[in-house]
């Protein structure tokens, strides 16, 4: 699939652009859950604030021990700056707390400005993060690329009208039927982008 009719490239945080090596199975046994229990959907519908507080704060401590152990996935930081280089608008949109997406920008120099967390917009799959992006840069869903790495990011992307991108590791190859283009390294995603 040629990408020559993208404008504007958003992509995911998490297992994207850094490996924070957050483990959902983890959080789900600290908290009590049942593994695979989807943490921002459950949390939403507790009503007992005292059990409610207790699963954010542990869901908080992991994803702030994620931000300080994040390091660049291979060709990420180098992609970022060749789609600066050719002038492309990048944004970030993620179901982290903006706590967390901050320290990781900052300790990893990550050079997106436009940032969205789960305090900012309806988390994802909802589409509004994305939407937002496009109504700011004034560029159509259909001129832009959400690039993530899991089944939220893909119907986010698809929920938006927007390209969705997957990128591959060994855990989600299942997810790749429904992206609407792959890639296994950040040099094919810049060269698809810049060539």
């Amino acid at each position: 699939m040629q990408l020559a009719h993208i404008k504007a490239v958003v992509f995911d945080l998490d297992g994207t652009l850094v490996d924070s090596r957050l483990n959902f199975a983890a959080i789900c046994d600290d908290i009590g859950w049942p593994r695979g229990t989807p943490l921002l959907e459950q949390l939403a519908q507790l009503t007992d604030v005292a059990e409610h507080d207790r699963a954010l704060q542990i869901i908080r401590q992991h994803e702030l021990q994620g931000a300080r152990e994040a390091c660049w996935m291979p060709g990420a930081e180098c992609c970022l700056q060749q789609l600066q280089r050719v002038g492309l608008p990048l944004a970030l949109l993620t179901r982290n707390m903006r706590e967390a997406t901050v320290l990781t920008i900052e300790r990893l120099g990550i050079p997106i400005s436009r940032v969205l967390t789960r305090e900012d917009c309806a988390a994802k799959p909802d589409p509004a993060g994305l939407l937002l992006f496009s109504s700011q840069l004034q560029i159509p869903p259909q001129q832009m690329i959400y690039v993530g790495d899991y089944i939220f990011d893909l119907q986010t992307a698809s929920n938006a009208g927007m390209t969705s991108c997957l990128y591959l590791n060994s855990n989600n190859q299942h997810f790749a039927a429904q992206a609407d283009w792959c890639f296994s390294h950040f040099d094919q995603l810049a060269q698809a982008l810049t060539g």
